[in-house]
């Protein structure tokens, strides 16, 4: 008697803290949650045998200075260096890339521009951190055969990109090729491609009420704020846990590929509360909202959610 008690408890407790999943019949569209939609800021966000795993557990990553939680080792890709930059009156594409110290090529092939295209005061323009390009990782991608397709060295992708020694790359990873040629011809953009998703197939990764407090950005991301550090963090559909880490400007993250293919990623965390490689539910708490890696405040008035899509379009963008 006793243990039915305990675990009617139980139960009871888990369904208060995780979120209906209306039907798109019931509201319309469930990605559409209900909550005060409200622009604050523009901000900037900003081997051998090398195969492909887009669903397993990677291996840990030693970040020195970074702290352990849930027992172990912070472990993942580290995204970091890649950030926006917002054209100001009198630039031009010539004098962004020697402001960054790249090449003009880089920042045209990063935001799909020629040399002719004319940039307006107020556009957010994709910045490397290096002269190359980036590729957006797809099914089937091995690092040798990125580093090949974009006349690459293998270990300075490696290296760059703070991957594992053995190269694995997965689904979803956006890698930094130095010193990386375009392609004459790819079937890989690094611009953003959106497959079609229906709106239904995401429910919101925050508990309402909540704001959304700056627009779309890089990487194809929307920011969610409860107004509070410590909100739940729910799956915004079922899938299996791709990566857990820590990026310098994302913070502690999780990405999740769903059956679809689409992956989908959750930054600036307080915690993680799951791990790489296990199955999760749509509405299941996968982390804690807070302010890790790089926010616009810095400290605890930054706590949101970066919450990015990858290969379909964020239902939550206006």
């Amino acid at each position: 008697m006793i243990f039915l008690l305990i675990s009617l408890l139980f139960n009871l407790n888990n369904l208060q803290n995780r979120p209906v999943a209306l039907s798109a019949t019931d509201q319309g569209m469930s990605a559409l949650c209900q909550g005060e939609q409200i622009k604050e800021f523009p901000g900037m966000f900003s081997m051998q045998g090398n195969s492909l795993k887009a669903i397993s557990a990677s291996v840990a990553i030693d970040f020195n200075t970074l702290a352990a939680f849930s027992g172990g080792i912070v472990e993942g890709h580290d995204e970091t260096g890649i950030s926006e930059y917002v054209v100001q009156q009198g630039d031009s594409l010539a004098s962004i890339a020697q402001q960054f110290n790249i090449s003009l090529n880089t920042l045209l092939w990063a935001n799909n521009l020629t040399s002719k295209s004319v940039i307006q005061p107020g556009k957010k323009l994709i910045i490397l951190p290096v002269t190359g390009i980036m590729h957006v990782v797809s099914k089937g991608d091995t690092i040798s055969e990125v580093a090949e397709t974009y006349k690459g060295k293998t270990q300075e992708i490696v290296s760059i990109n703070n991957l594992e020694e053995s190269g694995e790359i997965f689904v979803g990873d956006i890698l930094i090729i130095p010193n990386g040629q375009k392609p004459a011809k790819t079937t890989n953009s690094p611009v953003y491609v959106a497959q079609t998703v229906p709106n239904s197939y995401f429910i919101c990764p925050v508990p309402s009420p909540y704001r959304i407090t700056q627009g779309l950005h890089w990487y194809n991301a929307i920011d969610f704020s409860t107004g509070k550090c410590g909100s739940p963090i729910y799956a915004a559909a079922g899938g299996q846990v791709q990566r857990t880490g820590y990026d310098s400007r994302a913070g502690r993250y999780v990405r999740i590929i769903h059956p679809n293919g689409v992956v989908t990623f959750y930054g600036h965390m307080s915690k993680i509360a799951v791990n790489p490689g296990q199955n999760v539910s749509q509405g299941q708490i996968i982390g804690y909202i807070g302010y890790s890696g790089h926010t616009i405040p810095a400290g605890p008035g930054g706590c949101h959610l970066h919450f990015d899509v990858r290969g379909a379009k964020n239902p939550f963008a206006y």
